[in-house]
Parts: structure tokens; C-alpha cells; sequence
């Protein structure tokens, strides 16, 4: 490695791992990159910068030579020392020189960036701790013993023989009743056809559902078993008797009633599979009747007219759409009242995709569907009341949800310790419960029993309130503004005023967020925090076990930013500890007290600045929780995952420890959609509305109806079935719920009424109809059952529509490709054959944005994905030149590059790692599973290094394709307008560079952090890529070189030329490579000692011919006095870097300091080798004949021209 000039003391710190693993080393070409680069390692105080030595420079005592005499041996030593002295100085200079910190900052920036890449994703060669590994096989065995116990449950839960009997019974008359009726219907053809007596039970059947509550089947988790057979062979009956045609079956009434009573039962049950069934089940019948019966076709094959507007008014009404819904697709009522049925199902689906879009708009906006706006607001409350907190009039605990009249008006309520806070839509605050300490902000320390409207000074509208659920209780509030006001007990400086005062009445928090806008807060027993909408987190309070994150235990009385990690989204204060969140949810931090794992990091350890909680690395968290002594996380897929100690992991014992994030494996069965933490209990809130508790239950806030304590798996609150809850929130002892909808919560919308299903039923059904109806969209003549060519390009583009939706609602819920199931290879397949296909431009530009939303879920496995990236890849010119033509692999191939940008992906590529290969859900969460190798299905090695070997050649020649192609089109131009002739050059598809340079920073990364490391397979994949990276480099100069010679240095021809060649594989990709190389032992670079002679020599010539370099070569040599005199031109001349040549001229120089390294260590090194053979010219050279390596001392014997040189210059 090449010794660093600046003396700097490098002191990587963990907890910026994540943000440092993410920076593009390319920044590392241009020096203003680098510089800013280094700044932040300084502005991180990870780079210290160290006084430099000054003894060197003090020159020697020299006597009087006039009145002394000296030996001649003194003469030589004063000779020898004013000589070091001279040489030290001439070093000190040439070590500040522009291009000498550059290199520097280029160096330590690398460093920092490889290092922090092998720490956070090369997890194959990160070695465990004999410490985690134990606690791991605790939690592991903990685990699967938790996991027989939920075994043992679920045989419990076998059907008595009661049940059997029912459900036989209710089967044998189903049979019997379907039989009758198929039996009427033949009897009527044939004997008396105008008397029907199953189109009277079909008629009857249809005015009872529609008596029926909307939506009243909706939720199937209330339906016993037994019910949900029954309407499922209902349902099946029905569709049969709607499609099915001839002699012996129902009559066109009959079929009608069948189709109208299906999209009946579809519509009370709410479900979109149920309504795309329906449309499925519509076409098949008017396919099957204009196939058979087309004089029939206009009698038989229609739907009741009122009956399908009846149910888009419904659709429209009960799904929370608001507005007005645009149709294209128009109903006509013939005179009996029918509307054709094809028709018909187009309208529906248009509207079934109206309302998914408006969801989608709905969600991306960060407000939840509106389902309830016009509805009272419900509140519903249970657990302790000892200080009036339930505003109820008893000081009784309540055992079981009551509705409760004291909170009527509220958009959002806190609970908190003995106390509860209500938000109105209007801004305004209510409070009610203990009054201790001015923790109920009405100015006084009574309690209140019923709410009681604060007064802020000044007066501002309340966003949202946090209230601390231990300690002496205190209280924080956001207004809409982003102000933050505080009050209650102010011990430790807890309230951020800058005192250690109790506070009675709201007061708003000044200091460093004045003029801030905080989007989240968190009242922890003894200290707060608070997020700012740039990201910043401010905390505190008392300091102790490091809980204000300031990498100290001192207290602080006024919000203090936390230095160490930035981006933050939320935070939650638990007893003694912290946990932020990321704005994107893919980071969480958690520090302070450690005890009972509560921090999730695998130990009990205090932790005095943020750090990153890895066991949950690769999930998306919508939301953290603090409670006492367990904190709970919920993901973006519905999962909930607690760590810490007690009952609160829900894991089924109260004395269970999880130092990591484990699955709270009861929660499974449904969507979590919020979670809530008292001081010891925890609630969740399911996507159908359902209440879940755990934890302790002395006070009855588990709302059991009893105060057996504790509750250690997640238990249904009893008392709110049909309640459409929308929000909850768990105090000390008491827990609320009500059906205000949220605004700000970020939910995924797993389901919402007629519209949206996120589910693998959903894309069955789209894939099964862009199966069936797909093919002819150029013919005139459209397929059956459309009866226009519009009709059958409308369906298309609203299959296009509502997977596009869906896809979008996944992706944006981090859901991961699991909600497509088994459909993602089809839907894949159909997608690409429709783009290779003949099409109309509109669905032709659905299908690439289908495609462009859904690309990370349409695309398989890691595996799998390189497998296909390989089939894509072009082998040599003339399939480049295919794939620039062809629209359809370009895409894959584009689809396919930008799925793997992401730096997990790539280390997996290249072997270093298992990204994507979670453990299952019902297995601990350790860094020990997440690491274990998985099984191969084939009998085949896989190999990822041979993929990488492929991928990264292919890339090479590649861009090196696309550089030449330019090139080649200008040197056929003898005037070189390459201006104009550049505009028809196609460009490499897009990530190429992207993927190329990933792939580099791994894999020197490796070879970095792992240097010593014989025989190491990644060290000869990384020198097979330079003997193929360097010559193409090389040969891309010498073109450039004679392009610019015979172009008369033009400066448009130059600019355009410096595009080409820096985004070449001579450009910013060798800058990185080369300035990698000489951070790697010589042993690594020695054996490519001829390439890089050959390229030196090629930049040498290329560089000679600019007419700008004499002049960058005179200002990099100039003196500190010539610079000094020129700072204020400083600026201008990093602005202008941009556009010069420099950092050409900083890779010619590291070209140069590598080959001397290289050169130094042949001459001190083993017997020649080929390399040095084959570099004998270079060997005898002056320049090189002694290395660059050897320090003065052994210069001095060997080379004792060198200091004249240096002091002249």
C-alpha cells in the first residue's frame, strides 16, 4: 500500500458504516469529489489530523569553518546531515502539492468506503463473536420451542363432532338443493317452460342479499368455517349454472338470476377476487353464447340495467371514493330493462380500476382512504380508570371495550401515564386523568375526570401529542406548523426549556429548534426527542446509560442534535433506551440502556451513540415502539417483530429474553397495520380492523374481560366485533381505540373494499386475462367476447391499469414479490411477449410502464435473475448492434441491470454474501441464520465467482463497443464535426457503468480488506478483469491520441472528446480502478506490470498533445508564495475542473507511482520474472533504477544525484 504524505490518524466508526457503503467511489475521478468526500470524514472526526514531525527539518549545527578546523570525517557527517535536512524539506514541499493531497484524500476516502462495504455486506467473511453465537442458541432453542407449543395448539383446535354433523348436514342439503333445482329446469324445458320454480328461488335469493347491510360478509374471519363452505359451493353453483349452455340447464332467466345473484354475493363479500370473478365468469358466458347462439346473442346474454348501476353506485359509496367517476364505457338499457353483458363487465372493471387508482393517489399522498369522513367518531376504552383517565364516571378498571362519549371529537388521542389527550380536527387539545406535576398542561395538579380543552400561549393548532408512560409524566405536542410545545414534570430537563422546572402549562420549545419543523416526537420516562422534517434527531433529558445518544451519560435541558447518524424518519423513547428509525425505513438505530436486550443488538451492552440494529437489515419499518423493557417494530409487510424481555414478546412465556429482533409468530395469521406500547402491555391493529393485545393485564388493559395477568401470546380484544377501528394507543394501565381515520400514518393498503386485494389471487386473475385476450389487438376483427375493436383495447389497458396499481401498492409497501406468489414468472413472460409484439401505442406504452413500476417484483430470485441476465448479455459487436435495435431484450436487459443495483445484490453476485435469502419467519432472527449457506436443488455447483468473471468481461466490451462506435464514426469523418455526428450515436443502456462500477468496489474491496489471503480466488478474478480493462483502456487512447492529433485541437472536438473518454472505460471507472490498485499489496499489481507500461505510455502520449497541460503542469509545481497570491482564483478554478483535463493528468501520475512500485519491488524483490524481463527497457532507466519505495537512508549509498536533483528543482 502507498504510505499516506499527510499525517492523519483514521478512526472508522461503526455507526456511519451504512451511509458510507452507499458512495459511489467514481466521485473519486474529479478532485473537488474526493476533497468533499474527505470533508465529511473530518466533519465525522474520523480522520484526525496529526502535527507533522518538524525535527527532520531542523538543519544541523555547523561549526565555523573559518576558525575551526574539522576532520574530514566530521565534514562528511555535516555534508550528511544538511543533505537529509535539505531532502526532508524538498519532501515536505512535494507532499503539498495539489496533486499529493488529492491522491491522499483519494486514498483515505477508499479506505473508508471498502471498509465500510465488507462490514455492512460482505457477511461471509464477517466472524461472529463467541457471545452472539451463544445467544443466538438460546433464542434459536427458545424458538422452536415456542414454535411446538403453536403446534400444539393448532391440533388443539379440532373440529368436535358437533361441528362435523352441522357441517355434513349443511352439505347434504346444499347437494340436495342444487340437484332439485337442476332437476326443475329440465322438467320445464321439456313439459311447461313457462313455469320455473328455481328462477323463483333465485329471484327470492337476490331481494333477501339485497336487504342485507353493505359489505356484511366482508369479513371472513367472523364467518364460521361451515359458512365459508357453504358460499363457496354456492358460488361455484352459480357459475355454472350463469355459463353453462343447452338442453337440460337453466334458461335464460335462470342465467341471468345466477349472474346477478354472484355479483351479489361479491359485492356484500367486498373482496376484489371475488368481483374480477364475476367479470371472468360474464365474458366466459358471452363468449360461450356468441360462439353458439349468435341469433340468441342480443336475448340471452344480458344483466339487469338497474342492477349494475345499483352496484357501481355501492362501489363508489362504500369504498370511500370521493368525486366524480369518469367512464368511458357507457351502459344502454334495452326495453327490458338489460344491459348487454359484455358491456357490462367492462363497465364494472372500469370502475373496479377507478377506484384502485384513487387508492393509490390516496396512498402516495400519505392519507389513508376516507372511509368513515362522514361517520362519528367512535372511542372505545378499557384497563385502568383509578384517576379518571377512561373518562368514565367510575374510578373502576374496565375489563372489556366500552363506548365511551368523552372523546366523540377526536382525530387522534394519546394515552399516557394515568392520563389521556384527545386532538379535534380543529387543532384543539383535551385532557383528562391524574394531574400530578402539571402533566394535564391545565395549569394546575388536580385530576380531571371528564376532557378539558387546553390553552396554549401562543395559540397554535395541535398536530399530534406524545405522552411519557412512566416516571412522574410528561407530555410533548406538535403543531402543524412543525412547533413542538411541552409540559408536566420537568425533572432531568426532560421538557427542554432549559431548566429542570415543572411546567403546568403548554410552552413551546425554543433553542435549536427554533425555527425547525419537527415531524416526530417521543416522550421516554426521562428524556425526549424529537425528528425534524431534514432528518435531524434531537434528544434530551436525563443522560444516563447513554440514552441521548451524545456518546456520553450527561444530562442536556434543551434538545441537542445527535451528530452521529442523519436521515431520520421517526423515534420512540422507552424507559431507559432510543430507537430511530430511517425516512425510508430501511435503517433502524437504537441506543442507551442495554439490559434485557431491549436494544436489539444481540447483547446487553449500554450503547452510547446510535447504532444499527442488523438483525433486521433488508426490511422496511413503518413503525418502532418503546415500552419498558421490550421494544416492538412493524414492517411494511404487516409483520411485527418485538426484542427484550417479558411477556411483551408474545411469544407465549413471560420469562423469555430475545436479545434480537424475533417474529411474533401469533400476529401471522393477519396484516398488522399499527402498533401501540403501554409501560408493559402492547396493542396491534390489523388491516380488518381488528384489536390484538398482549402483556401484562393486571388493570384489565388487555381488554379480556378479566385480570389474569399476564397475557404472553397475542389475544383478539374481546367486545369490538364489527367496530371498523381505525386507530388505538396503549397507556401505562389503560388502552384506547376509535375509528377516526388516520392522516399520518403511511399504510400499505393490503386491502380496501371492490378495489384493492394484495394477494396472489389478484394477479392470477389479471394473468389469466391477459392469457385469453391478448393476441389479435392489430386485427380489425376483435376476439370474442368483444364486440369492437375499442372494447377489447379498453379491457387490455385496464388489466394494464389495475396490475400497474397493485404493483405500485406493493413496491411502495415494501412488500416484496411474495405478494405475487406463483404468478411472477407469467406475468413476467406475458409482459415481454406483448412488448415483442404488434401493438397499439397506448398499450404499448402501458405495458413498458406496467413494466417499469413492477420490475423488482416481476423479476425472479437473486439466482435466477443472473441466470437470465447471462442469457441477455451480448457476446461480441453483432449482437450489440441486435441489442441496440431490439426494443424487447433492451428492456429485460435494462429491467434486469437496474434490479441489481443495489449493493446487497451485488455482493451476492460475487459470493459475499446471502442478501435475499431471509430466514423464515418463524426462526430467530440472528446474524448466525442469516449467514447459513443455502442448499442447491441440483446436483450443479453454483459458481458465483464464474458469473462475475462473465459479467464483468461482458460489461468491458460492452461500453468498450459503444466508446468505439463513436470513435469510428469520427475517424470515417476527415472534417470531425463530432457534434453533429454524435447526436446519431446510440448509448450503452442505461446502468451499464452503474453495474460495472459496483461490481469493481466489491470486489476491491475485498481484495482490501483481505490482502494477505493466498490463493484467493477474488484476487485472480479482480487481475483476469484488468488484463482484459487495461488494454481496452489502452486502446481507447491511442485512437483518442491520433484523433486529437489530426482534429488541429479544436476545443469543440476536444470538449466532446473529454465526454467520450471519461465515461469510457478510460475514464472514470480506471480513475477508481487505478487509485484501488495502490491500496493493494504489490504482489496483487506486480503481475500487471506490461499492461500498465502500455497504458502509461498511451495516456503519456495523449496527454503530451493537450494544449492545456503545460500550463496544469506549471500550476501543480507552483511554490505556496506563487499559490498564495492567487486564492481568490481558487474557487473559479474548481469550477472549472469540470471541464478540464486534471483528472487525466492525476491518473497518468498514479499510473506512474504504480508501475515504480511495481519496478522497486522487482529490484528488491525475488530473481527476475517474466514481468521484469519483459520491462528491462524501464528497468534501466534513470527514473526507475531505484524504486520509488526505498526510504532516504538506503537512497544515500546508492543514488547520490537524487537530493541535487530535487533541490534544483
Amino acid at each position: 500500500m502507498v504510505p499516506c504524505q499527510t499525517h492523519v490518524l483514521l478512526k472508522w466508526q461503526e455507526h456511519f458504516n451504512s451511509s458510507w457503503a452507499v458512495e459511489d467511489t467514481i466521485e473519486t475521478a474529479r478532485r473537488h469529489g474526493a476533497a468533499a468526500l474527505y470533508d465529511r470524514l473530518l466533519q465525522n472526526k474520523e480522520v484526525v489530523t496529526l502535527a507533522q514531525p518538524i525535527q527532520e527539518l531542523v538543519g544541523p549545527r555547523l561549526p565555523d569553518f573559518e576558525c575551526e578546523s574539522s576532520a574530514s570525517t566530521e565534514k562528511e557527517e555535516y555534508l550528511a546531515s544538511l543533505l537529509s535536512s535539505q531532502r526532508w524539506l524538498a519532501h515536505r514541499m512535494l507532499t503539498q502539492t495539489s496533486f499529493t493531497l488529492s491522491l491522499h484524500h483519494r486514498l483515505v476516502v477508499l479506505q473508508r468506503i471498502y471498509y465500510a462495504i465488507h462490514s455492512k455486506y460482505h457477511d461471509k467473511f464477517c466472524v461472529q463473536l463467541p457471545s452472539q453465537s451463544t445467544d443466538s442458541g438460546k433464542e434459536c432453542g427458545q424458538l422452536e420451542a415456542t414454535s411446538e407449543c403453536c403446534r400444539g395448539g393448532a391440533v388443539s383446535n379440532m373440529k368436535s363432532g358437533t361441528d362435523v354433523l352441522i357441517e355434513m348436514g349443511v352439505r347434504t342439503g346444499l347437494s340436495l338443493l342444487f340437484s332439485l333445482l337442476q332437476q326443475n329446469w329440465r322438467y320445464a324445458a321439456s313439459i311447461y317452460p313457462e313455469s320455473v320454480l328455481c328462477n323463483d328461488v333465485l329471484a327470492t335469493a337476490c331481494s333477501v342479499l339485497a336487504s342485507l347491510p353493505p359489505l356484511s360478509l366482508a369479513n371472513e374471519n367472523k364467518i364460521p368455517s361451515v359458512g365459508l363452505d357453504c358460499l363457496a359451493q354456492v358460488a361455484e353453483f352459480l357459475k355454472k349454472t350463469s355459463v353453462i349452455s343447452g338442453t337440460g340447464v337453466a334458461d335464460p332467466t335462470g342465467r341471468r338470476l345466477a349472474l346477478e345473484l354472484l355479483l351479489g354475493l361479491a359485492m356484500h363479500r367486498g373482496s376484489l377476487k371475488f368481483l374480477l370473478e364475476w367479470v371472468e365468469v360474464a365474458l366466459a358466458r358471452f363468449m360461450s353464447l356468441f360462439n353458439s347462439h349468435r341469433l340468441l346473442l342480443r336475448k340471452s346474454a344480458g344483466v339487469g340495467f338497474d342492477v349494475i348501476q345499483q352496484t357501481l353506485l355501492q362501489m363508489r359509496q362504500y369504498s370511500g371514493f370521493s368525486g366524480e367517476s369518469i367512464n368511458t364505457q357507457v351502459l344502454k338499457k334495452d326495453a327490458d330493462g338489460l344491459c348487454q353483458l359484455s358491456q357490462a363487465a367492462l363497465c364494472l372493471f372500469e370502475e373496479i380500476c377507478n377506484l384502485a387508482s384513487y387508492c393509490l393517489c390516496s396512498s402516495s399522498a400519505d392519507t389513508a382512504c376516507p372511509g368513515t369522513d362522514g361517520d362519528a367518531v367512535t372511542v372505545y376504552v378499557w384497563g385502568s380508570n383509578s384517576s379518571h383517565q377512561l373518562a368514565e364516571g367510575t374510578l373502576e378498571k374496565i375489563l372489556l371495550p366500552k363506548l365511551t362519549q368523552g372523546f366523540s371529537d377526536a382525530q387522534t388521542i394519546e394515552a399516557g401515564q394515568y392520563c389521556t389527550f384527545s386532538v379535534s380536527t380543529d387543532g384543539s387539545v383535551k385532557a383528562c386523568g391524574k394531574g400530578s406535576y402539571g402533566r394535564l398542561g391545565l395549569g394546575d395538579s388536580n385530576n380531571q375526570s371528564m376532557p378539558k380543552k387546553l390553552v396554549l400561549e401562543p395559540h397554535r393548532n395541535i398536530k399530534k401529542v406524545f405522552s411519557s408512560k412512566g416516571s412522574d409524566g410528561h407530555t410533548l405536542a406538535i403543531t402543524v406548523d412543525g412547533e413542538v410545545f411541552s409540559w408536566g414534570d420537568g425533572e432531568y430537563g426532560k421538557l427542554g426549556h432549559g431548566n429542570s422546572a415543572t411546567q403546568k402549562y403548554p410552552k413551546i420549545v425554543q433553542g435549536p429548534l427554533f425555527s425547525k419543523i419537527v415531524v416526530s416526537a417521543s416522550a421516554g420516562y426521562r428524556h425526549s426527542a424529537a425528528v425534524t422534517n431534514d432528518g435531524e434527531l434531537y434528544t434530551w433529558g436525563e443522560g444516563d446509560f447513554g440514552r441521548l445518544g451524545h456518546s456520553d451519560s450527561q444530562s442536556r435541558n434543551t434538545p441537542t442534535l445527535v451528530k452521529d447518524i442523519s436521515g431520520v424518519g421517526q423515534v420512540a423513547c422507552g424507559s431507559s433506551h432510543t430507537i430511530a428509525v430511517a425516512q425510508d425505513g430501511r435503517t433502524m438505530w437504537s441506543f442507551g440502556g442495554g439490559d434485557n436486550g431491549k436494544l436489539g443488538h444481540g447483547d446487553t451492552n449500554r450503547v452510547y451513540r446510535p447504532k444499527v440494529i442488523e438483525a433486521l437489515h433488508g426490511f422496511i419499518i413503518r413503525k418502532v415502539c418503546a415500552g419498558s423493557q421490550s421494544s416492538l417494530a412493524l414492517t411494511s409487510a404487516g409483520q411485527v417483530f418485538a426484542w427484550g424481555c417479558g411477556s411483551c414478546l408474545g411469544c407465549g412465556s413471560s420469562e423469555t429474553t430475545s436479545l434480537r429482533p424475533r417474529f411474533v409468530e401469533d400476529l401471522s395469521i393477519t396484516k398488522i397495520i399499527d402498533i401501540s406500547c403501554g409501560d408493559s402491555h402492547c396493542l396491534a391493529l390489523s388491516h380488518e380492523n381488528e384489536v390484538y393485545a398482549w402483556g401484562n393485564n393486571t388493570m384489565g388493559q388487555c381488554g379480556q374481560g378479566h385480570t389474569s395477568t399476564p397475557i404472553t401470546r397475542p389475544k383478539k380484544v374481546l367486545g369490538l366485533e364489527g367496530v371498523s377501528i381505525q386507530q388505538i394507543t396503549a397507556g401505562t394501565s389503560h388502552s384506547l381505540a376509535w375509528t377516526a381515520v388516520p392522516t399520518d400514518r403511511q399504510l400499505v393498503a393490503w386491502h380496501r373494499p371492490f378495489c384493492v386485494d394484495l394477494e396472489e389471487s389478484t394477479f392470477t386473475y389479471l394473468c389469466n386475462f391477459l392469457k385469453c385476450y391478448c393476441d389479435g389487438l392489430e386485427d380489425d376483427t376483435p376476439p370474442t367476447p368483444f364486440l369492437s375493436k375499442r372494447d377489447h383495447h379498453q379491457f387490455i389497458l385496464l388489466c394494464m391499469k389495475l396490475l400497474s396499481v397493485h404493483l405500485s401498492l406493493a413496491h411502495a409497501g415494501g412488500t416484496g414479490a411474495m405478494v405475487l406468489g406463483s404468478q411472477g414468472r407469467p406475468l413476467r413472460n406475458l409482459l415481454f411477449r406483448l412488448i415483442d409484439s404488434n401493438m397499439p401505442g397506448s398499450i404499448q406504452q402501458a405495458v413498458l410502464n406496467t413494466l417499469s413500476i413492477g420490475a423488482s417484483l416481476l423479476l425472479p430470485p437473486l439466482r435466477e435473475r443472473t441466470e437470465l441476465l447471462l442469457s441477455l448479455l451480448p457476446r461480441g459487436p453483432q449482437s450489440l448492434n441486435a441489442l441496440s435495435k431490439g426494443q424487447l431484450k433492451r428492456l429485460q436487459l435494462e429491467m434486469v441491470l437496474s434490479s441489481l443495483q443495489d449493493q446487497s445484490y451485488i455482493a451476492s453476485l460475487l459470493g459475499y454474501s446471502n442478501f435475499g435469502e431471509f430466514p423464515a419467519l418463524g426462526t430467530a432472527l440472528t446474524s448466525t441464520t442469516s449467514a447459513q449457506i443455502p442448499s442447491s436443488s441440483t446436483s450443479e455447483v453454483y459458481d458465483p465467482l464464474r458469473l462475475a468473471e462473465v459479467l464483468l468481461r461482458t460489461l468491458v466490451l460492452s461500453i468498450g463497443f459503444y466508446t468505439s462506435e463513436h470513435l469510428g464514426s469520427w475517424e470515417k469523418n476527415s472534417d470531425k464535426q463530432l457534434v453533429n455526428d454524435s447526436q446519431g450515436q446510440s448509448d450503452p443502456p442505461s446502468h451499464f457503468h452503474q453495474l460495472l462500477s459496483g461490481l469493481h468496489k466489491h470486489l476491491l474491496a475485498h481484495c482490501y480488506i483481505h490482502p494477505s489471503s493466498e490463493g484467493d480466488s477474488n484476487v485472480s478474478l479482480l487481475q483476469d478483469h484488468l488484463y482484459l480493462l487495461l488494454p481496452c483502456a489502452s486502446e481507447t487512447l491511442r485512437r483518442a491520441t491520433k484523433l486529437l492529433g489530426e482534429s488541429s485541437l479544436d476545443k469543440q472536438i476536444i470538449r466532446e472528446l473529454h465526454i467520450v473518454l471519461y465515461n469510457s472505460v478510460a475514464g472514470s471507472m480506471l480513475c477508481q480502478v487505478m487509485y484501488s490498485l495502490l491500496l493493494l499489496p504489490l504482489s496483487t499489481i506486480q503481475p500487471l506490470l506490461s499492461h500498465l507500461l502500455a497504458l502509461l505510455e498511451h495516456i503519456n502520449n495523449f496527454n503530451r498533445l493537450l494544449p492545456d497541460t503545460n500550463l496544469l503542469e506549471v500550476e501543480e509545481l507552483a511554490t505556496e508564495a506563487q499559490k498564495s497570491s492567487s486564492d481568490t482564483t481558487e474557487e473559479s478554478n474548481g469550477q472549472r475542473e469540470e471541464n478540464t483535463w486534471v483528472w487525466l493528468l492525476d491518473l497518468e501520475r498514479s499510473l506512474a507511482l504504480a508501475v515504480g512500485r511495481c519496478l522497486g519491488g522487482m529490484l528488491q524483490g525475488p530473481p527476475i520474472s517474466f514481468q521484469e524481463k519483459t520491462s528491462e527497457f524501464w528497468l534501466s532507466n534513470i527514473l526507475f533504477r531505484n524504486g520509488l519505495e526505498m526510504n532516504f537512508d538506503q537512497l544515500d549509498s546508492s543514488m547520490a544525484w537524487l537530493p541535487d536533483v530535487v533541490m534544483l528543482g
